[in-house]
């Protein structure tokens, strides 16, 4: 009976065209996405999808019985994405074809662009799940929230009140430049958990389980595409799976961190700090400074594999106070104009154009000859250690 009910949910995206710029995807191409899953629906290959959009990345969300990374799943989200890619092309739309990094499907859509978030589980008798998809941002984004969903008592009651969910969850955090992944228990290991999270852009949340039991709970798409790639070909607009209530956070408690626009990196050319904003999906579209970033939330439940919904959770105004903070963020930090802490740093520059600058450039750099004089310390060592002046 608990291999009958097991059930796969993908939520794979990627950026294949949009129009004017980075503002939306073309209904266009969901059309073509969407002849193509449900052809593998009348076939049997999957038990149920949606397609749908978040700014310019076109999202497809499909139930199937063939478990996480399964050659069959990937090859039909890739041909989906090449067909809309085609629409997009024909079309003239901008970046056709952008998340598509190769021509050729090599039996797992990871390492290829598209951005891919995956969970199977056993059906229980009631199967809420949350799909968040976000829009000019990085995986990292998914920290701060997650960890308050998932560790952090003053935003889940649940993890106080619960049994099911009082011995805590388990993270799996990813070193995305080293290729190396860590589990750490919360709340015993909270404080070695937020001093890798709180560097987003190199260590993110990849999967979280709940302790008691290893039953998986959330996954997040931690594909970062100018790794891949090697280049600037775009922000990796990650989306993630939260399973909700029954020994899970409830719906309210998953969504509360939302009410929060923390700063993520992305927004205008992936170069630039700027606030989360939660948003419907009629709203999912970028403008100011191709922004600010914005995430929805859909909730489904999975009924027999089926997808029931979806509702558009942060279509309420109880987000209204969020958004118009976010505004107000977005304000502040636009005045900085190209300068820290606007734009990201040094070390997340290196995928634009900055190493091209330093390039042009180097040459024209001359030795300063009063470097040292500037720089050297005035005060000895042993002077800061013991207070007291001493003499040669």
């Amino acid at each position: 009976m608990g291999e009958e009910r097991r059930v796969t949910i993908s939520v794979i995206k990627a950026d294949i065209g949009s129009i004017a710029g980075h503002h939306k995807v073309h209904p266009d191409t969901i059309a073509a996405a969407t002849r193509v899953l449900a052809e593998a629906k009348r076939k049997g290959t999957i038990i149920d999808f949606y397609v749908t959009h978040v700014g310019d990345d076109l999202q497809l969300i499909m139930t199937h019985r063939k478990g996480v990374d399964s050659p069959e799943i990937h090859g039909l989200a890739w041909e989906a994405f090449k067909k809309a890619a085609e629409v997009a092309k024909e079309l003239g739309l901008y970046a056709a074809g952008q998340d598509l990094l190769s021509d050729a499907f090599s039996g797992n859509v990871r390492g290829l662009g598209p951005g891919v978030a995956e969970m199977e589980f056993v059906e229980r008798p009631s199967e809420p799940i949350v799909v968040f998809m976000a829009d000019k941002t990085e995986p990292g984004a998914f920290n701060l929230p997650l960890y308050r969903i998932f560790a952090d008592p003053f935003n889940t009651a649940g993890l106080v009140i619960d049994p099911r969910m009082h011995d805590g969850f388990k993270f799996e955090v990813l070193d995305v430049l080293e290729g190396k992944y860590v589990v750490l228990n919360a709340p015993e290991e909270l404080y070695d958990l937020l001093a890798l999270i709180g560097t987003p852009s190199r260590y993110v949340i990849k999967r979280i389980y709940r302790k008691r039991d290893n039953e998986i709970a959330a996954v997040v798409s931690v594909e970062r595409l100018n790794l891949i790639a090697g280049r600037y070909v775009g922000k990796d607009d990650p989306v993630a799976i939260v399973r909700a209530q029954s020994g899970f956070p409830a719906v309210g408690e998953i969504l509360e961190p939302f009410s929060f626009p923390h700063l993520v990196a992305g927004w205008m050319r992936g170069s630039h700090w700027g606030p989360l904003m939660p948003v419907s999906l009629r709203d999912a579209k970028c403008t100011r400074f191709d922004g600010p970033p914005r995430i929805v939330a859909l909730g489904f439940q999975v009924t027999k594999g089926k997808l029931i919904g979806p509702v558009d959770l942060f279509d309420d105004p109880a987000f209204d106070e969020a958004r118009r903070l976010a505004q107000q963020i977005a304000d502040y930090m636009r005045r900085h104009g190209p300068f820290m802490p606007h734009r990201l740093g040094p070390e997340e520059m290196e995928y634009t154009t900055l190493p091209q600058v330093l390039e042009k450039l180097k040459n024209r750099f001359a030795e300063a000859k009063d470097y040292e004089k500037y720089i050297k310390p005035k005060i000895k060592k042993s002077e800061l250690l013991t207070g007291e002046e001493t003499h040669d």
